[in-house]
């Protein structure tokens, strides 16, 4: 009895130091204890309600990832318009080989001559303006200082050279032809003289622009890829021109081919320009190493509208822009007329803030609409005060005479073999071939104008990323302090601006 009472007591003794060493907190010691020892809440915390927090509005943060269409009327009409382009090649194709197998003997001869001395020029040509324009790219990436100075008088001489080569087969439609070569010759020849001073800064920021393309391997597929679908849609462009000579309205018939094939291959440019211009501008705004592959599926998809609206607007915004600057240089004693030259360049930048080609980076970044993405981008130029400085670079004008320089090119190829062959279609092979050297030339000539844009979009948006140097911010003191001789460029007058 003594020893079960001993183990009694010392059973109990074991639960209550079990019990002292619980937390205040725990439910069992509060239950136990609960006749002897009760929190109660004091009355100050008691009379306080519990609080919630309120959420507060957080800002629009612009996101990287955006799975929106942009511009999906635009996308819709270039869509309907490959349909309707797909039907009407198709169509005209089977023309042609009906007229080939079913027609008259005079229309069969006159298709198997076109066939023998039109398609093969050609072809020629969409090869050697594939093959010049991989050169030029890749002559830039390697040697752009060079470039630029080569660029500039070699179209001059090229299509000086193509000019007089068609006055010299003294016909009127080749005279013709030449007449306008040698009168574009000139004004290059003075653009180049022009631009001397502005060669410097922009063969700067097109080596450092450029430095960021060894890091993606792969940066340069798509360019092929659309360089290969051109070829090959090319190719079908012109078995379509030749079976729309047995179909009603040729000239209109041909008309509306070349203006269908102008937009695809400028959308097919900008397709490559939003591809390069996400994985570049990725990699200054995040560091990051982007998956061409992935930007590509992108810019077929989500940004193929912005890409169509772009490819009707731009060339035609830009150009006549470079109109009314040159309408502006020329002044002279005629009040009207020189107001009238000034209202109209006024005009002209005012649209050239709703639609710039500076607006495929931040398409391709944000995926915004072009509209807003030309407005934001230009925005973003002048609160950084860098409209001076794009204005007066000169890298899309060298991509543009490059791609004059490969058609010239061409054009010297085709007329002295068509003179050989088959004269009557001089002038028009050489007209065609100079067109299809410009185009597929532009698309290759993509890459370095992209990775420019991206370096002044980019550096507009956060000067302070380590990736970008002191080129531009140096550039902006020496014009601030009138120190750099800057070309100027026309703009409104104060009294004729609204």
């Amino acid at each position: 009895m003594e020893s079960d009472n001993f183990n009694d007591e010392d059973q109990r003794n074991f639960h209550v130091s079990m019990l002292r060493r619980l937390n205040p907190s725990n439910p069992l010691r509060i239950v136990i204890n609960s006749s002897t020892r009760v929190a109660s809440p004091s009355p100050s915390q008691t009379s306080l309600p519990r609080s919630t927090p309120t959420p507060q509005p957080q800002p629009s943060i612009t996101t990287l990832n955006s799975r929106r269409y942009t511009n999906r009327i635009s996308l819709f009409l270039f869509v309907l318009h490959m349909v309707l382009a797909i039907g009407l090649v198709c169509f005209l194709i089977f023309k042609g080989i009906q007229g080939l197998i079913a027609a008259s003997d005079t229309v069969k001869r006159k298709e198997i001559r076109i066939l023998k001395y039109f398609l093969p020029q050609v072809e020629v040509a969409s090869l050697l303006s594939i093959t010049l324009a991989l050169a030029w790219q890749k002559a830039f990436r390697v040697w752009p200082r060079f470039m630029i100075h080569f660029i500039l008088w070699s179209s001059f001489f090229m299509t000086l050279s193509a000019g007089i080569l068609l006055i010299c087969f003294q016909k009127a439609l080749t005279d013709g032809v030449g007449v306008c070569l040698i009168a574009f010759a000139i004004g290059n020849g003075l653009y180049a003289c022009w631009v001397t001073q502005r060669i410097k800064f922009s063969t700067k920021i097109l080596i450092k622009s450029l430095e960021p393309v060894p890091k993606f391997g792969d940066l340069n597929q798509p360019t092929y890829w659309m360089l290969g679908v051109g070829f090959l849609w090319m190719s079908l462009w012109i078995l379509a021109v030749i079976g729309a000579l047995n179909f009603s309205f040729p000239p209109l018939t041909i008309i509306a081919l070349l203006s269908s094939l102008v937009w695809t291959t400028e959308v097919m440019r900008n397709v490559v320009n939003l591809t390069v211009s996400r994985v570049i501008s990725l990699y200054y705004l995040r560091g990051m190493q982007a998956s061409t592959q992935f930007c590509f599926q992108r810019a077929v998809t989500l940004n193929l509208g912005s890409a169509c609206l772009g490819s009707l607007f731009v060339p035609a915004i830009e150009a006549l822009r470079i109109i009314a600057r040159g309408l502006n240089l020329l002044e002279g004693e005629d009040e009207f007329m020189f107001s009238c030259a000034h209202c109209c360049l006024g005009v002209m930048n005012s649209i050239f803030r709703y639609g710039n080609g500076w607006a495929f980076v931040q398409i391709a970044a944000y995926g915004k609409g072009f509209v807003r993405a030309s407005q934001d981008t230009w925005a973003q130029f002048q609160r950084q005060d860098m409209e001076r400085i794009v204005d007066s670079d000169i890298t899309s004008s060298i991509c543009f005479l490059t791609g004059v320089c490969s058609a010239s090119i061409c054009v010297i190829v085709v007329a002295a073999w068509t003179a050989k062959v088959h004269q009557p279609f001089t002038a028009t092979l050489s007209l065609l071939a100079g067109f299809i050297g410009y185009l597929l030339t532009r698309i290759a000539m993509t890459l370095p104008h992209a990775c420019v844009s991206c370096y002044y979009v980019c550096y507009a948006e956060n000067p302070e990323n380590r990736l970008f140097d002191k080129t531009i911010q140096d550039r902006q003191n020496l014009i601030k302090s009138g120190r750099d001789v800057v070309v100027p460029t026309p703009r409104v007058p104060h009294r004729f601006a609204t």
